[in-house]
Formats: structure tokens, C-alpha cells, sequence
């Protein structure tokens, strides 16, 4: 069904009107049905003017439409309540990054078995059927990978979702794939992300592996710093293994050569990130701190300890409405979904979709599984719109303010760090490789190299000035370069600047990340490309 059958009022049902009336009858003609009370002679209850009928249905469904009322009133206080418990808690989106292998959807799974958020039974259920499978150790991820070909390759293909609470936080997990073919579906994760957690397996080769070139340690990180994942949390997987033993010097090799590998891709070791060992399958240093018999060395805080206190940069609620679409479906109306990077949204509001500039209506918001009255950024949200049509939404577009609505565009400027470019390749103008930014995912090409930036220089001088080479006619590989990028369709993006979420994106060519930027310029307003 397309659109929405407002439900009758319950007092305008037939046969509530039905019982209004023999309740009005048997009220207006007591001589009819009863005797008059003994008290009372017969002459009294015969002066007595009888009320009329007319009178007692006015009566009657004043009190009806008056305790509805109430009943609403109720209602709205408790929602309202509910809302300021909400609001209480603060929000934020947590995305499992790591190798394959690495442990990720066993850890997400465990943190929903301690949150309580799966009960023992359910956890039997899935031990038989990884048994059955010949996989015991795979149970805590079955949580997480819902689908069959998850669960036959132990491989997490699309990005699950889950919620769990702490004290002071709700968090939505982002179970993002380890896998390399699966790495845009990761990139789709980690754009909706606020915290990362980097999960590292401290098994003997497993760490190696992951992390060597070609292994998706490295390129997740890259990654999620591209993708504007600010804070990371690294914690170092399966150390109850049999070849580890939760051993300090394991700990420690992997925490001393992922430190200069962090710095190098732009984190702040000390501000933004925190390492820690746990077990995914036994949940040790996750809801509860680690018990010394198990690991004398270790005196820091647990995982939910980190995650609940983590201090992530606060976005505007009185911003521009900025929701990128990742995902659409029909559903009594048309549903769209995805993480409201700023702006409050209120049943009722007018906004446009962007860039086919449909103006629509909102009807309804749902917040994970429950119904509110506004979402406000940060926040996960499947909005119903009137107004258009289901087919007429594509990923990538974008929810926005018809005041300040987002700019559409074909062409941009962007500053790219090359990371490693396929065997031979030369980047120059006519490359072309597969955009993402936010939730588009687009093919581009490369029309134009504006400039190539000595990142060296401009560290040793004045960093805003930053030394500038002439045009260059190609780059290699670790080089910095602006330049102007093409796509053929219209696409939504800000200026790094004004608005980071919708301004950084990563490149890919053959199933690779060949580099990272940011939108620095953008045509004038009221054009899609540079040139008139």
C-alpha cells in the first residue's frame, strides 16, 4: 500500500455509537426499565421531567471526547518523558574495523550478550548450530552475522547493526567486513561512524598478516581516518590464545608497531587513541574490569569503561538539516535511512531531497526500533516522507534544509594524498577510479592536476603556507596533489571546511584504496561545474 490510511478515531467506530445510544436509552427512559426506588413515591418520579435524549448523547460524548483527551494528554507526557530520558543519553555510532579474522563480529557479539542485549538461550542456540557447522568458535559472531553466507564463510559481508547502553551512552555497533572484497561495504560503515573500533588479533602470524601490505589493518585505518572516524580504540583480540597467553611482550610488539603506523595516518597517539587487551569469545576486560589472576600486568580501564567516556566533537542541532541517504524502502509511504550528520529533524518539517530537489514532508521518525516526535545529529534515523516516490531516491542523496539546502554538483577541487597506486599506474589527468564520498559511491576521472603540495617544506616553514611546486603533469606514489575531479552525475558534497562529513572521500581502482582527500573548492552557487 503507497500511502497512509489515517486509523478512524476509536469514538467514531459504528458500534461504539451503537452502545453510546442504548446507554443514552437506558438513561433516558428509566419508567421503561426500572422500578422507581421504594424511597420515592411514584407522583415524584412521575413530576421529575425525564432528560432528553439529545441532552445525554451531548453528555455522553463529551465525556468520551474529554477522557480521550485525557488519554492523549497521558500519552503525550509519557512520550515527552521518554524523550528527556533519551536526551539524557548521549549517541554515538561505534564501527568494528580490522583484519578478517581479527575477531570483530565475536567481540560486537559479546558486547550484546553482556549489555544484555541477547539472552542465554539464543546463545545455546546459535553454540549448536556453529557446532553443527564445525565452527564452535564462531558462536558470539552468529549475534552479528545474521545472514546464511556469513555464517558458511565466517565472513561478515554487509554492515551489521546492533544497540547496547552503557551508563552515560547509547551506541549503535557498525560490524564493518575485514574482508578485502568487501571493503566498500566497510567504507559505507565507517562513514556513519564516530568512534572506531580497531580490533587486532594477538594470535602468532594473524597480527603479521593483517598488517603487511595487502593486509586490511593498514588500509582500514587509512580508511577511517579519511572517513572522519576521530577517535580510535585498538583492542588487541584473542590474547587467551594458546600461543599468547595474555604475554605483556606480545602486547607490547603489536602496540610498538602499530604506534608509528597510527601517527603516520594522521591519528594522535596520545589524544585519540587507547590501547587494550581482551578476549572476544570469553568477554575478559570487556563489561567488567580484567581479573589479575587472568592478567597481572594490565591495570587500565575495560572496554565499556573507554567507550563510555570517550569525549567525540559535538555536532550542531541548530545546524542545516544534512542527512546523506544510505539505504530507501516502501513501507506504507516511502522510508529513507541514514545518520543525520546535523540538524533536528521534527515530524511535520518541509525538506528537499537532494540533488533532484524534491520537496517532501516528513510523516513519521524512528530511532532504532521506536517512534519519536525529532532526531537530532549524530543519530541514526529512518524518516517517512510523503511527497516522493521510493524509486525516485538513489544512495547518495541527501536530506537537507529547504532554506540551506546542500549544493549539487559535477565537478569539484579536491587535495588528495596518494597512497599507492597500482602496479605501473601513473596518476595524471584522464585517471579514473570509483569516488567514495559519505554514501555516494560514483565513477570519476581526473581532469585536471592543479598543483602538487611539499607537505616536507610546509611542516619546516609556516604550515598555512605551504610550498607549492608548478603544475605537475603526473605524480607518484605519497604525493600531495590538488586537483579537479568529474563525475557525471550530480553529486552532493561541502567543502571539506564548512562541513567535513560531506567533504572527504577515498579512491578506489580494482578493489583497492589508491587515495584519500578532502573537497576543497567548489563551483559558485547556482552552477554544477567551474566553467560558465
Amino acid at each position: 500500500m503507497d500511502h497512509d490510511a489515517p486509523p478512524a478515531p476509536p469514538h467514531h467506530a459504528p458500534q461504539d455509537d451503537g452502545a453510546v445510544d442504548d446507554w443514552a436509552r437506558d438513561d433516558a427512559e428509566p419508567s421503561d426499565r426500572h422500578a422507581a426506588p421504594a424511597d420515592e413515591s411514584p407522583e415524584a418520579a412521575a413530576d421529575a421531567p425525564a432528560p432528553p435524549a439529545e441532552g445525554v448523547n451531548d453528555i455522553q460524548s463529551s465525556l468520551q471526547s474529554l477522557e480521550l483527551k485525557t488519554n492523549a494528554a497521558a500519552h503525550e507526557d509519557v512520550q515527552m518523558v521518554v524523550e528527556e530520558e533519551e536526551e539524557t543519553k548521549r549517541h554515538l555510532n561505534v564501527v568494528f574495523i580490522g583484519h578478517v579474522d581479527a575477531g570483530k563480529s565475536t567481540a560486537g557479539g559479546q558486547i550484546l550478550f553482556l549489555s544484555g542485549q541477547v539472552d542465554d538461550r539464543t546463545i545455546q542456540k546459535y553454540e549448536k548450530e556453529a557446532k553443527d557447522k564445525s565452527r564452535e568458535s564462531w558462536y558470539m559472531a552468529y549475534i552479528m552475522d545474521t545472514n546464511e553466507e556469513e555464517r558458511l564463510k565466517g565472513k561478515t559481508v554487509e554492515v551489521g547493526r546492533a544497540h547496547f547502553e552503557t551508563e552515560n551512552t547509547r551506541f549503535t555497533i557498525l560490524d564493518a567486513p575485514g574482508h578485502k572484497s568487501y571493503v566498500p561495504n566497510m567504507i559505507s560503515g565507517a562513514s556513519q561512524a564516530d568512534i572506531g573500533v580497531l580490533v587486532i588479533s594477538a594470535r602468532k602470524g594473524e597480527f603479521e598478516t593483517g598488517y603487511e601490505r595487502g593486509g586490511q589493518t593498514r588500509e582500514h585505518v587509512l580508511l577511517a581516518k579519511t572517513l572522519g572516524v576521530s577517535k580510535l580504540v585498538v583492542v588487541i583480540n584473542k590474547m587467551d590464545e594458546p600461543t599468547v597467553q595474555w604475554s605483556k611482550e606480545r602486547y607490547d610488539e603489536i602496540e610498538g608497531k602499530m604506534v608509528p603506523f597510527l601517527r603516520s595516518s594522521g591519528y594522535n597517539v596520545k589524544k585519540d587513541v587507547q590501547f587494550l587487551p581482551i578476549s572476544g569469545l570469553c568477554g575478559a576486560n570487556m563489561k567488567t574490569r580484567m581479573d589479575k589472576s587472568i592478567c597481572s600486568w594490565w591495570n587500565g580501564p575495560c572496554l565499556f569503561e573507554i567507550l563510555d567516556k570517550i569525549e567525540v566533537p559535538l555536532r550542531d542541532p541548530k545546524g542545516p538539516v544534512r542527512m546523506p541517504i544510505i539505504d530507501k524502502y516502501k513501507d506504507m509511504g516511502t522510508v529513507v535511512m541514514g545518520k543525520l550528520e546535523s540538524g533536528t529533524i521534527r515530524e511535520g518539517d518541509s525538506l528537499l531531497v537532494m540533488p533532484n530537489k524534491s520537496h517532501v514532508k516528513v510523516t513519521g521518525i524512528n530511532l532504532d526500533e521506536k517512534k519519536v516526535r525529532r532526531a537530532g545529529p549524530a543519530e541514526n534515523v529512518r524518516v517517512k516522507v510523503s511527497g516522493i516516490e521510493e524509486e525516485d531516491i538513489m544512495a547518495g542523496f541527501v536530506l537537507s534544509s529547504v532554506a540551506n539546502p546542500v549544493g549539487a554538483f559535477t565537478e569539484f577541487n579536491a587535495q588528495l594524498q596518494i597512497l599507492e597506486l597500482l602496479d605501473n599506474a601513473i596518476f595524471t589527468a584522464g585517471y579514473k577510479a570509483v569516488l567514495h564520498i559519505h554514501s555516494v559511491v560514483e565513477e570519476c576521472e581526473i581532469v585536471d592536476l592543479i598543483e602538487e603540495i611539499d607537505m616536507k617544506k610546509a611542516k619546516v616553514t609556516d604550515p598555512k603556507k605551504k610550498k607549492t611546486k608548478r603544475k605537475p603533469l603526473f605524480v607518484k606514489n605519497g604525493a600531495v596533489v590538488v586537483c579537479r575531479v568529474q563525475v557525471t552525475n550530480l553529486i552532493c558534497i561541502e567543502k571539506f571546511s564548512d562541513f567535513p562529513q560531506l567533504g572527504r572521500f577515498t579512491l578506489r581502482t580494482e578493489g583497492k584504496t589508491i587515495a584519500v582527500g578532502k573537497v576543497v573548492d567548489v563551483p559558485p552557487a547556482g552552477r554544477t561545474t567551474f566553467s560558465a
